[in-house]
């Protein structure tokens, strides 16, 4: 039997690895990383993201298409990671199927994105993602992602 070392990605290699920014980073670290296999990305929400000056001011909630967005933004961070090419290829947003909401996530949060890769074809991936706060599920979906040669 094979022992599988886990990896982890700080900032430093996400913003790297993506070509996201603030304010549409939403992931801060990726921990337990077995290739492109699966992952945890963490994020930690903070009052102090745009989004909650209107969403809403009086009981901030997260947008969940920000949620989907950092569940995906997760998976496309592990494929280009395991990858280990020189030159980072860009990754689409293909997909979201039976994406379902199941509680708010609130300032103060700690996200975590547990993303498992359930297909992979050439340079076309499928996930199955959970997002949960506290060992509770907050969000759950399936996503696809395209890898693309950058210019």
């Amino acid at each position: 039997m094979t022992e599988t070392t886990l990896e982890a990605y700080d900032i430093q290699k996400l913003l790297a690895a993506l070509p996201h920014r603030y304010p549409f980073m939403l992931v801060d670290r990726i921990v337990n990383v077995k290739g492109d296999e699966s992952c945890v990305g963490i994020k930690n929400v903070t009052m102090n993201e745009p989004h909650f000056q209107g969403h809403f001011p009086e009981r901030p909630v997260m947008p969940g298409v920000l949620i989907i967005e950092g569940m995906a933004q997760t998976a496309g961070a592990m494929c280009i990671l395991a990858a280990k090419s020189a030159k980072p290829d860009l990754v689409y947003f293909m997909t979201i199927d039976k994406a379902k909401f199941r509680k708010p996530v609130t300032p103060g949060d700690r996200l975590e994105y547990h993303m498992q890769r359930t297909n992979q074809r050439r340079n076309m991936f499928w996930f199955s993602g959970r997002a949960m706060v506290d060992g509770q599920l907050v969000c759950e979906a399936e996503i696809s992602a395209m890898l693309a040669p950058s210019a």
